[in-house]
């Protein structure tokens, strides 16, 4: 059976040796953070490893469960990788995507709550203030479509066409298949993003394709499947019962009893972490109080 996962460095680990030409791995440490970068530079290799082609850095760090600090190594680290991604100028609409009221699913709002917004901002006003160096930038969460009647994409394309960015970032939890991984790790890429691909429930895909403006998607793996807990827990057999009975429940989807805890803190971190790569000029301290 196929496991549902966001992360491609997961995809990967699956092909093992067996990986298609056009994938390659690329490992960095920083303090406070392990950085595995997959690029996927062959139709080959997207075929193989089931993601589009392009860049795909997952960020390891301790667990947002068991630690809040925010200004260390692993700030540095999503930082610099995020810079990697983005254009040097130009406006950027940050769309923070998922249900603001479904605690494992609220990454994506709870972030762009703490953007610090500038769009709006003048250049008399920002003067007077002293920020004469502030890059555009705007952010949404459009909500999903059960509440709204409007796919997140439509949305989020009515809004770039209107401010006509340099890029998108789009914020949204994920999906892992290792349970070890709920928590502790930040995917970042330059392919944009299917919300809900990784629980069985893609919706209108967000990317350079569909829209036409470069989407930079950072997530963080909030959920996993139950059928994929089973198979982490039990293996291949229970007590000399086969698995394969329970694949119905791969429809059921399970996030950690800490999954408030993990929203919270990961959303400040990438928060900071998008504020503090849009506006150099500024100190995460200055930024962190104005999230």
């Amino acid at each position: 059976m196929d496991f549902r996962t966001d992360l491609a460095v997961e995809r990967n680990s699956i092909l093992g040796e067996n990986a298609a030409p056009g994938i390659e791995k690329y490992v960095r440490n920083g303090e406070n953070a392990s950085v595995t970068e997959i690029r996927v530079t062959s139709d080959e290799g997207a075929k193989a490893i089931g993601k589009p082609k392009g860049r795909y850095i997952t960020v390891e760090i301790p667990p947002f469960s068991s630690d809040g600090e925010l200004l260390d190594g692993r700030l540095d680290s999503l930082v610099n990788e995020l810079k990697s991604l983005l254009p040097e100028e130009g406006a950027v609409l940050v769309a923070g995507l998922g249900n603001r009221s479904l605690t494992a699913d609220a990454l994506g709002p709870e972030c762009a709550d703490k953007i610090f917004a500038t769009r709006h901002i003048g250049k008399e006003l920002a003067e007077s203030l002293g920020l004469t160096q502030l890059r555009p930038v705007a952010a949404v969460a459009p909500g999903v479509l059960g509440k709204t009647g409007i796919e997140a994409a439509e949305i989020i394309e009515g809004a770039s066409e209107k401010i006509k960015p340099s890029c998108i970032i789009a914020i949204d939890a994920l999906a892992a298949m290792d349970l070890k991984r709920l928590g502790n790790t930040v995917q970042l890429s330059d392919t944009g993003i299917s919300p809900g691909s990784g629980i069985g429930n893609r919706r209108r895909e967000i990317s350079e394709r569909t829209l036409g403006v470069p989407v930079i998607a950072v997530g963080v793996p909030t959920v996993i499947s139950a059928y994929t807990v089973a198979k982490n827990v039990l293996g291949d057999t229970d007590g000399g019962r086969d698995l394969r009975g329970a694949e119905e429940y791969a429809e059921f989807t399970v996030a950690s009893r800490e999954a408030d805890l993990i929203t919270e803190r990961a959303s400040k971190l990438i928060s900071l972490a998008v504020n503090t790569a849009l506006q150099p000029s500024l100190t995460p301290q200055e930024l962190l109080m104005m999230m």
